[in-house]
């Protein structure tokens, strides 16, 4: 491929990428509620800005999740509308894939962990093997919490952990000697090494057969639910301070 747009609004983050040959060009800004209605002109600007036309592009890349629900349809309505006018491929790229691209160090081999935080006391979780030239999963992107992740690491600790939830959870997540990356995210510029291997191996798709990733299918927890939450994260933090 030599011209291809991926784009991200999994996140409170928006971000756009724009490889035209050898150029990159780059857009991140507020996503959120916001996105829904700045994503196409900020796609539109990067193009206008590059001399080149939807039709000009080989396939358009998009973080299928998981994420915020609202941001997923809205990356997932956009590739497809965007794509379907212009009679061009989508490529899904999973958006916690995405967080593990912008936190790898170097091209040695290298394993993450991947947690976002999915806001009511939950984690969006994935680890992913990276072999020197692909990356490979080995745990789906799943909900989880970080009594379960303590759990699974008891036996096997990460090496790198990476994504929001470090910042989200703080001292309830035990990471041991791993290396943390909480600033990562699902950027853009990098889903376009992804996007491009997922190309290679055949998995670009119509655009009408584009979904979402979800791995929860309840959007709001109940007063009683944010009750117990937050008398659990008051209990936590008097273990901390004892």
């Amino acid at each position: 491929m030599s011209t291809l747009l991926a784009f991200d609004t999994a996140t409170e983050r928006m971000s756009i990428a724009l490889r035209a040959g050898a150029a990159v060009s780059v857009h991140e800004s507020a996503g959120g509620a916001l996105a829904s209605a700045s994503l196409i002109p900020a796609i539109m600007a990067l193009l206008r800005d590059a001399g080149i036309g939807l039709r000009d592009l080989d396939a358009i890349a998009f973080g299928r999740g998981p994420g915020a629900f609202t941001g997923l349809r809205t990356a997932c309505s956009v590739a497809q509308g965007l794509a379907l006018g212009a009679a061009k491929p989508v490529l899904p790229v999973d958006s916690l894939l995405a967080v593990a691209e912008d936190a790898r160090r170097g091209d040695a081999a290298q394993q993450v962990w991947v947690l976002m935080d999915a806001r009511m006391s939950e984690i969006y979780a994935a680890h992913y093997a990276f072999d020197g030239r692909r990356w490979r999963t080995v745990v789906a992107p799943m909900l989880s919490t970080p009594a379960l992740l303590a759990e699974i690491w008891q036996d096997a600790p990460p090496a790198v952990v990476a994504g929001s939830a470090l910042d989200a959870f703080g001292a309830a997540l035990d990471c041991g000697t791993a290396r943390r990356v909480p600033e990562a995210q699902p950027r853009a510029r990098a889903m376009l090494a992804l996007a491009e291997a997922l190309w290679a191996d055949g998995g670009a798709l119509d655009a009408a057969l584009a979904l979402p990733l979800y791995v929860r299918d309840k959007v709001a927890q109940t007063t009683a639910e944010r009750e117990v939450a937050r008398l659990a994260k008051l209990g936590a933090a008097a273990e901390v301070v004892r």
